[in-house]
């Protein structure tokens, strides 16, 4: 029976290491990303305390007046580093569809620690390890973030673990794809609504995701994430204590040949009546592959009957195309091309 609701997944046994445990979480999982390309995940090995210190923190920063966040404002549209305003972005554009700017603000890095070898550093590498811009304060913010950094990180390489298996790829099989990924943590604040949002306008529009996987931690608040399921109905995403959401990217549906769903999901906007109540955040580590890493259709997801629907293409370029389009909006949070 195909899922319609997001599923929760209880990863531990894949941690134990016995085979018997992985195969059924691998099985788990894969029903998850064949039928709606979300599940949340507990038993996943990381301290509560690291998690809890990052929303503190990342709270404290957005906190802090507008023109101190300005100061280490996003300086070009393909450079995903920095804070961003609310209304700045509108990431239903990255799917090729106008609507009003966001109403969500965000603070957004990078890899932490760039080796000083030729491979992050040549033309090839684009912008992907340029330097993240911390704030000034708090001045706890950046050792607290690079703490969460780390677990996520080894949260995403077992998760590309637990993806292998359920596609009989090998365990290990992403490996060399991943031990130089381009990843980005972001953190979105979503403040509370006491003026009415415009027409089409949400805290997070409709998007997919753009890489292999992201995993996010929500707060239970009044307007919340959603997931559009296979007969096209928009579902919440459960908040479980001390659980992340996992959803898949746009690279594992491509890699699969459509077999695996990068599903549409938004945040959506406060009834009226909570709309002063309402402030949310949402801690996001969005898990991108080597820049040169190539997407293309794996061999047991196509065949004579069923062809690769998509182009091969590097993460890079595939990354860089969606940005683009994501921020393709100006302050007033309309489209560059519409202002007058």
């Amino acid at each position: 029976m195909t899922l319609q609701q997001v599923p929760v997944i209880d990863i531990a046994p894949f941690l134990g290491g016995e085979r018997d445990g992985k195969a059924r979480v691998a099985a788990e999982v894969k029903q998850a990303c064949e039928d709606i390309g979300f599940f949340v995940i507990t038993g996943h090995g990381v301290d509560p305390a690291v998690t809890e210190a990052t929303h503190g923190v990342s709270r404290r920063f957005f906190d802090r007046p507008l023109e101190e966040k300005m100061t280490i404002e996003r300086w070009a549209d393909d450079v995903i580093r920095g804070y961003s305003p609310a209304l700045k972005e509108c990431l239903a554009e990255s799917r090729g569809e106008r609507g009003p700017g966001d109403l969500k603000e965000s603070l957004t890095i990078g890899p932490p620690f760039v080796p000083d070898e030729p491979y992050y550093h040549c033309a090839e590498a684009g912008q992907h390890f340029v330097e993240n811009r911390w704030p000034a304060r708090p001045a706890e913010l950046k050792e607290t973030w690079i703490a969460y950094w780390d677990a996520m990180e080894q949260l995403a390489f077992t998760l590309m673990r637990i993806f292998a298996c359920a596609l009989d790829l090998g365990e290990d099989y992403f490996e060399t794809r991943i031990d130089k990924h381009v990843s980005q943590f972001r953190v979105l604040n979503y403040p509370d609504q006491p003026d009415p949002p415009l027409d089409n306008q949400f805290r997070a529009s409709a998007h997919s995701d753009f890489g292999a996987c992201t995993i996010c931690a929500i707060e239970d608040k009044p307007g919340g994430l959603q997931a559009m399921n296979r007969d096209g109905e928009w579902v919440d995403v459960p908040v479980v204590p001390n659980a992340f959401s996992i959803n898949l990217g746009d690279q594992m549906q491509m890699w699969t040949n459509d077999m695996w769903v990068s599903t549409l999901h938004r945040v959506v906007n406060p009834p009226r009546d909570k709309a002063n109540d309402s402030r949310r955040q949402s801690m996001i580590f969005f898990f991108y592959t080597n820049y040169d890493c190539m997407i293309e259709c794996f061999p047991a997801c196509q065949s004579a009957d069923n062809p690769a629907k998509y182009p091969p293409v590097t993460t890079s370029k595939n990354l860089l195309d969606k940005f683009l389009m994501m921020t393709a909006i100006g302050a007033s949070g309309q489209r560059a091309s519409d202002q007058p």
